[in-house]
């Protein structure tokens, strides 16, 4: 019984000195090479990615309308198909006038679907428009301003002017008397700091103001030259930009940046 104890000894102790070195030897290599943590996500551009489910979830709605276009052109059809046949009845004196006014009471609600469907369906392809107009119309400003180190920018929608002295709208007495002496009226003020439609596009527009005039005309030129000689920044917008510019004015200011 001894003997068989000592061999049992024998074949066991290999075995557990290879098991003790599989563990020494994977201890070790953990310590050499120890786990790489895993990167943290790229922030998304928030903006961004709002625009897209906003494009994505429009064009959903797209979709239904165009189905339910192609089912309204059917019964727009038949409604029209149904008043056909009611006029000749009512030449073979079959059915009364009253008759043929209920087929075309329905052609003509047939079609105001039709036609609701349809301009909501435009209405839809002018909103992606507008926030793809938007988000290039920000790209360009970027690009621009990138450009414009202390210089004058123009465009074909707007003019971009960097400004050489601080600005703060307690200059703005200065601007509002320059534009009263040349014109013996007051400066048509839009908005004098923060609005309420900057506040619904989310534009720091509190040190900023928003001047009633086309760029283009006599008073708006002659408001861009006074800022340029004294070193005012401007955004002069000559068309409406969708979540930038209303229509034409001239933005007085460094340009508003979304919170």
């Amino acid at each position: 019984m001894k003997s068989l104890a000592v061999n049992a000894f024998r074949i066991a102790l290999p075995a557990c000195l290879i098991v003790f070195t599989i563990g020494v030897s994977s201890a070790s290599a953990q310590r050499k090479n120890p786990k790489k943590p895993t990167p943290a996500p790229t922030p998304v551009n928030e903006l961004a990615k709002l625009r897209d489910d906003y494009i994505k979830t429009t064009n959903e709605y797209k979709a239904s309308l165009e189905k339910l276009i192609a089912i309204y052109e059917k019964n727009v059809k038949k409604a029209k198909e149904k008043l056909d046949q009611s006029k000749k009845l009512l030449e073979e004196g079959l059915i009364s006038r009253v008759e043929v006014e209920k087929y075309e009471l329905a052609v003509d609600e047939a079609q105001e679907k039709l036609d609701g469907a349809r301009h909501q369906l435009k209405e839809a392809d002018a909103q992606i428009a507008a926030v793809l107009v938007e988000t290039e119309a920000e790209k360009m400003i970027a690009k621009n301003l990138r450009l414009a180190r202390q210089r004058l920018v123009r465009t074909g929608s707007f003019i971009r002017f960097t400004g050489t002295s601080g600005w703060g709208l307690g200059q703005a007495w200065k601007i509002q008397r320059f534009f009263s002496d040349s014109f013996k009226k007051q400066l048509p003020v839009a908005v004098f700091g923060q609005g309420a439609i900057h506040e619904r596009w989310r534009l720091d527009h509190r040190n900023a103001m928003d001047i009633s005039l086309h760029p283009d005309s006599a008073e708006g030129q002659a408001l861009l030259s006074f800022l340029q000689q004294n070193g005012i920044p401007y955004l002069a917008f000559r068309s409406a930009i969708p979540g930038t510019a209303t229509g034409p004015h001239i933005h007085i200011g460094r340009p508003s940046h979304r919170y």
